[in-house]
């Protein structure tokens, strides 16, 4: 059976609800349920408070229901179990979180899978800047796992990732892949500038009709057909992310970068209008 949170009012001040797991509540009945500790602000409140709790948490399933653009950490530290959004969400989506699937029926604000450790993000609809990126100050960002944005996102997609999957089906920002250090991030739609700045390895595959602008520190080397986006492409498309199928036989430009940090990084992009 479903665990359900609904929204009673929207807050003046923030949510944390950092904790709220499907694994954290498996073994606790409503009453408990309702009685643990978020924060309204810098002040502890009772979930029942801004929530009204109904179903069972005995089989890792929970629902979030309202508009929760102002409620922030939904699903962080998250380790097993599936939830789902019905509306808009806050920042830190899914941090931190080790497994288990999130789906969220709306948009999410910045810091989706941000420190990622595995399990399964998918947004049908905008995410914020810095998806599946390291906090200020961390040594890496998402290490495992895969996030799917069906929309747009923001600037830093993918800064100093590790590990794991990013697949964007819209727009971004600039510097997807800042500072990365191993992973893949792919984004169907048009993009910004600055992307791979300080990359060590790792694959970004922008694959918009106008590619964009390519730093001075990337170097051009082939047009190809790497076997391995067929792979990619197939794999998104059994996740139910929308991926065009001429994308199956598309030819790609590849660059190496970044060149100031040993060049083992890539880039490809559509073929269509460049070269």
């Amino acid at each position: 059976m479903v665990l359900r949170l609904r929204l009673l009012a929207s807050p003046q001040v923030p949510l944390e609800v950092e904790g709220i797991t499907p694994d954290r509540l498996q073994d606790k009945t409503v009453a408990e349920i309702e009685r643990l500790k978020i924060f309204h602000g810098n002040a502890q409140v009772a979930l029942s408070d801004f929530f009204g709790v109904s179903g069972d948490a005995s089989d890792e399933i929970l629902e979030w229901e309202g508009d929760l653009s102002g409620v922030h950490w939904i699903g962080a530290q998250m380790a097993s179990g599936t939830m789902r959004v019905l509306g808009d969400a806050g920042r830190h989506v899914g941090s931190e979180m080790t497994g288990g699937q999130i789906l969220v029926d709306g948009n999410v604000s910045d810091w989706l899978g941000a420190e990622m450790h595995g399990g399964h993000l998918h947004v049908k609809g905008n995410a914020g800047h810095l998806v599946g990126a390291a906090y200020r100050g961390s040594a890496r960002g998402m290490t495992r796992g895969q996030i799917l944005v069906d929309g747009d996102a923001g600037n830093e997609v993918g800064h100093t990732m590790r590990r794991g999957l990013v697949a964007i089906g819209g727009t971004v920002g600039d510097l997807v892949g800042f500072n990365m250090l191993a992973g893949t991030v792919l984004v169907l739609g048009e993009c910004g500038i600055r992307h791979g700045a300080g990359m060590r390895r790792g694959t970004l595959a922008l694959l918009g009709r106008n590619p964009p602008p390519m730093l001075p520190s990337f170097r051009y080397a082939c047009r190809c057909q790497p076997i391995v986006m067929r792979v990619l492409l197939r794999h998104l498309m059994q996740m139910g992310f929308s991926t065009p199928d001429d994308l199956l036989a598309a030819s790609y430009c590849l660059y190496h970068g970044d060149l100031l940090e040993g060049g083992r990084g890539e880039i490809l992009t559509s073929c269509s209008t460049a070269l």
